[in-house]
């Protein structure tokens, strides 16, 4: 990590790749055992070893018949093979007999093979005769129609790596282990302060001079869309101490703290004075060479991190979607936290302007365009206005070593919030 920030520093931008890859170094949240519900959407803490193999034991993929496959090479519609049924096979409990060569046992899909049987001939391609004899019209090669001893997992090694997302196949295998519970990150706790001598909560109507606040409540419900618990811990006035006194309740019983206001050169700035007034703080960064979002803070407290929002409402959400859920799914164990994301491809509508050496992260509305690519529109507008957010269905990155983008040129439009429809 680098050295901490100071006065001589104040505000000397990073490049946002830097930034982003110090936010991917940071440590994943501690374990913890939770039953497979709670685990279902969650990442593996650790790997999972398989108590014992699954399948225990050779089982049929399919209804039909179990037999030694060498009996039925040659087999075919001109010239079948027959073999007599020596047993039919309950699917409850293994069988305890030999297939003889020249028989069969007439078995159900999740049926244990006998010894001796090494293939399973699927019904369609058979035919009962009279008394026990079976027709075969089709050979089947040893291990068809077969689950092996062992071919979902082997005793003693991992069935699942840590960092493993827990879909619903992961959950039935675990559950197919006999495993009730798994290892998983717990979920961040993140606390968000809105700083402001300007500042009014939502529900009261402001003076001359007053505005509400709006970032507290949009960060947090953003911080939700990560699954992480999020507390609003209210307003708090442009004071030094405030703030520190402030920032040290989070710190109590948080994982991650966001600072929204006062983050911006000027002379109400008390971010920076409040984070260096904490023993436990290092201020690591103050600014980013991003827009919107320039003046963005990060600092560690232990293994907590404080990152100091813009005040501007959407600066604030755009530097929340870039680059703080990608820090809290981190924390969750997501390995790909930080990996380039997915997007749905457009055509931009316009050309666009930007500076280079700075990643600008565009604002875009879509619009069908028949069987082509859609156009994305862009969404230009004042930071401190929500209606460029509210028009807009995604992000198009714009890479720092570009002067901007061209009318017509194909952008991935990353999603705000839900993702985009194809």
């Amino acid at each position: 990590m680098p050295e901490p920030a100071n006065s001589h520093n104040f505000l000397t931008l990073m490049p946002a790749d830097e930034f982003r890859a110090l936010l991917a170094d940071w440590p994943a949240l501690p374990a913890v055992t939770a039953g497979l519900d709670d685990a279902f959407g969650r990442f593996l803490a650790a790997d999972v070893v398989a108590p014992e193999d699954l399948p225990p034991a050779p089982r049929a993929c399919m209804d039909g018949y179990a037999v030694r496959a060498a009996d039925t090479f040659g087999a075919g519609e001109s010239l079948p093979a027959y073999l007599e049924r020596q047993a039919t096979i309950a699917i409850h409990k293994p069988p305890e007999f030999t297939l003889e060569p020249g028989r069969c046992a007439a078995i159900t899909t999740g049926g244990w093979l006998p010894d001796g049987a090494d293939a399973v001939a699927m019904v369609e391609h058979t035919q009962a005769l009279a008394g026990e004899t079976v027709e075969f019209r089709r050979p089947v090669a040893p291990g068809e129609n077969v689950m092996q001893r062992g071919e979902d997992a082997r005793a003693n090694t991992p069935a699942l790596a840590a960092g493993t997302l827990l879909r619903a196949p992961e959950i039935g295998l675990l559950a197919a282990l006999g495993l009730s519970e798994a290892p998983i990150h717990r979920l961040p706790r993140v606390a968000v302060i809105s700083t402001g001598d300007e500042l009014v909560p939502a529900h009261e109507t402001p003076k001359p001079g007053r505005i509400r606040d709006v970032n507290s409540h949009a960060l947090a419900a953003m911080a939700r869309e990560c699954g992480a618990q999020a507390d609003r811990l209210g307003i708090v006035p442009d004071d030094t101490a405030a703030i520190a006194r402030a920032l040290e309740k989070a710190l109590a019983d948080h994982d991650v703290v966001l600072l929204s206001g006062g983050s911006s050169v000027g002379a109400r700035d008390c971010t920076v004075a409040a984070l260096s007034s904490l023993p436990q703080a290092e201020l690591l960064v103050h600014g980013v060479a991003v827009s919107p979002g320039k003046p963005t803070i990060l600092a560690r407290a232990g293994s907590a991190a404080i990152l100091g929002l813009p005040g501007q409402v959407a600066s604030a959400q755009v530097i929340m979607h870039v680059f703080v859920k990608p820090l809290l799914r981190r924390l969750t164990g997501d390995p790909r936290a930080f990996a380039p994301e997915r997007g749905r491809m457009a055509r931009l509508a316009r050309n666009v302007a930007s500076r280079h050496g700075r990643e600008d992260w565009l604002r875009v509305s879509l619009e069908e365009d028949g069987d082509a690519l859609p156009l994305a529109h862009p969404r230009l507008g004042k930071s401190g206005l929500l209606r460029t957010l509210l028009a807009a269905q995604g992000l198009v990155r714009i890479p720092a070593t570009r002067e901007g983008l061209n009318a017509d040129e194909q952008v991935e439009v990353l999603p705000l919030g839900q993702p985009l429809s194809a």
